[in-house]
């Protein structure tokens, strides 16, 4: 049995574009190895094709708070919780932007903030929902200060967004992540990283102070 595969143990017998507008929908007939060594029947398979992201968890460690954002989201229409939700900033990577340029920007343009790269600790790179989309996450945890004044709405009018932003004390988001009132998959992973090293940046901001 073949636990590792390559590009060749995937064979596209068509692909088609079944939509295309802000995001694409692709159709593809497909075959991959099996664990076996044979190959699979033809598949039908549909590809929300929407590329890469990235997503940043703002860190006081001096205030010991950090910032989310809450916009509208039409994923959420169903959610107990209402379809405005509370997550890290985030915004899509555009072509000739990288990760970290991408994050100061959507830094600046949903909070107001400048930040640097220096102050951005990656977290994780993940698919969102391998199943049905291309979608890739670049998770960071930028450190920086965060003013009472941070506190406001923000986003870009021409492209729809009303984005309010609001500081936490560590400990209440770390509870809304519990109770589930937190419930997307960015915001989670980037809060329990940060219940995974809070100590340290404690530390770190102890250390720091003159």
């Amino acid at each position: 049995m073949s636990l590792s595969f390559r590009e060749d143990d995937i064979v596209i017998e068509e692909q088609a574009t079944a939509f295309a507008g802000f995001f694409r929908i692709l159709t593809y007939s497909i075959r991959h190895r099996l664990f076996n060594g044979s190959w699979s029947r033809p598949l039908q398979r549909e590809l929300f094709a929407r590329g890469d992201s990235v997503g940043v968890r703002l860190y006081d460690p001096g205030r010991d708070c950090g910032a989310l954002a809450r916009q509208f989201r039409i994923g959420c229409l169903g959610n107990e919780h209402g379809a405005w939700v509370w997550e890290v900033v985030a915004g899509m990577v555009k072509p000739g932007e990288d990760d970290m340029q991408v994050a100061v920007r959507e830094v600046a343009e949903e909070t107001g903030l400048v930040i640097t790269a220096e102050q951005l600790q990656p977290i994780a790179r993940y698919y969102s929902s391998p199943g049905g989309t291309d979608e890739r996450l670049q998770l960071y945890c930028a450190l920086c200060e965060l003013p009472p004044e941070v506190e406001g709405v923000y986003g870009l009018a021409e492209e729809g967004e009303d984005i309010l932003v609001r500081t936490f004390a560590t400990g209440e988001a770390f509870g809304a992540m519990l109770a589930g009132t937190i419930n997307n998959a960015a915001t989670l992973i980037a809060l329990q990283w940060l219940q995974i090293n809070h100590g340290r940046l404690q530390q770190q901001a102890v250390n720091a102070s003159p």
